[in-house]
């Protein structure tokens, strides 16, 4: 297949989605005003807590089995990898744009966190349907497509909700400290809490008459052991108070994570599975009624992004370095170490020579970010408009890019 026809391939998807954002651009137009900012929390809302988990767990429970878990082994690693480069990456950004406090969050859930589920729903199962596909049979190229796409999403969702939003919120609320010049005062309050128990005692008559009195090696040892025991206690205590402000563990389990365990759950066990899923399961009425829910997760999202996005054609104090070192992280210098890793890996055997596989995994480093950073920055109200910004520039690059590297990767594999 010519590298033409593989463009081809590769644009349609992309346009797809760039046709649904145009949409919810011009529904948010204060003219037209069905989309307003309003519309979109409450929107925003419905999508986290409804549609992300009914998509998440009916696409796992439908594609996902014990075996295809284990040769998918690989792809968790992959996808950890993209977090872990990007957000080496955007660390470098932050020291070279000078970027301030409360948005370093956000430009390294920018650098790491790509469209790791929406996207790829909508892009794989299309280009599998193209005429001159390189990945054989549209149906049978789909079924296994899905089935990439949905724990691609479902891991994405993982590191999404335990890493990004926990630097988002980090980074606001140090943000809020140094414009209120205060960011010293909750570590100071937590050291004098940790330390009154200990240092705040006064010496009393009692303890002078103690430590002046005569005691055997058996009660010494005693007070030594009690007063151990205690100080370690406290001092666990104070490491999981620190732990717990850094990390918000209630979001480990947010709903999109909640619906991978229970995808997860239904397609691995196997009674479970059959009660559920296929038209002949007794309770098949159920995933129905699931999938049908989680069907308004991709549209909602997308229209969200377009309405977004009209932020960003509106003045933002963001930088332009900014923008553009997102940029750079996202379309040259990651799609450039997903090849190295993904070609690697195939070389020394850790991934299965699988066309439409390797697609995926090498895809995975050249997305645009992830949307739901911008439900994350809506949550905590900071830093809205940049991420708006950020989101504009980075999705109308993607539209070339994203089409340019796929045609790339399609060369690559077939």
């Amino acid at each position: 297949m010519g590298l033409c026809d593989l463009f081809i391939v590769a644009s349609v998807p992309v346009l797809k989605v760039l046709l649904v954002t145009s949409v919810g651009l011009f529904i948010a137009i204060d003219r037209v005003g069905i989309l307003g900012e309003e519309a979109r929390n409450h929107l925003n809302r419905l999508v986290f807590y409804v549609f992300s988990p009914a998509l998440v767990s009916t696409n796992l429970s439908q594609t996902i089995t014990l075996e295809s878990v284990v040769l998918l082994w690989f792809m968790p690693i992959n996808i950890f990898l993209t977090f872990v480069i990007g957000s080496a990456f955007g660390w470098i950004v932050i020291q070279v744009t000078r970027a301030p406090f409360h948005l370093r969050g956000l430009i390294l859930g920018s650098c790491a966190a790509g469209n790791l589920g929406n996207l790829l729903l909508i892009t794989i199962p299309a280009a599998c349907k193209e005429k001159g596909s390189p990945f054989g049979d549209p149906d049978i190229c789909s079924k296994y497509g899905l089935a990439y796409a949905s724990l691609s999403m479902a891991i994405g969702a993982i590191f999404l909700w335990s890493y990004v939003y926990n630097i988002v919120r980090i980074s606001s609320k140090q943000g809020e400290g140094r414009m209120n010049a205060n960011n010293e005062v909750p570590i100071t309050e937590f050291a004098n809490e940790s330390i009154k128990p200990i240092l705040g005692r006064s010496i009393t008559s009692t303890d002078i008459e103690t430590s002046g009195a005569p005691t055997t090696r058996k009660d010494d040892g005693q007070i030594l052991q009690s007063s151990y025991a205690e100080s370690s206690t406290k001092r666990r205590v104070c490491i999981l108070q620190k732990l717990q402000s850094v990390i918000d563990f209630r979001k480990l389990f947010a709903p999109s994570t909640i619906g991978v365990i229970i995808g997860f759950s239904v397609g691995v066990i196997s009674p479970i599975r059959k009660a559920l899923v296929g038209e002949g399961a007794p309770l098949h009425v159920i995933q129905d009624s699931a999938v049908l829910v989680g069907n308004g997760s991709i549209p909602s999202l997308t229209l969200i992004m377009g309405g977004n996005l009209l932020k960003g054609l509106r003045r933002s104090s963001i930088k332009a370095s900014v923008v553009m070192g997102v940029i750079v992280v996202r379309y040259f210098l990651l799609p450039l170490m997903g090849v190295a890793i993904v070609k690697g890996a195939v070389r020394v055997g850790l991934v299965h020579a699988d066309p439409l596989y390797q697609f995926v995994l090498m895809v995975q480093y050249a997305l645009p970010p992830a949307m739901n950073i911008g439900t994350i920055t809506q949550l905590f109200g900071a830093g809205e408009s940049e991420c708006s910004v950020i989101f504009l520039w980075t999705y109308a690059f993607a539209s070339v890019s994203f089409t340019l590297w796929s045609t790339f990767f399609m060369w690559l594999v077939s």
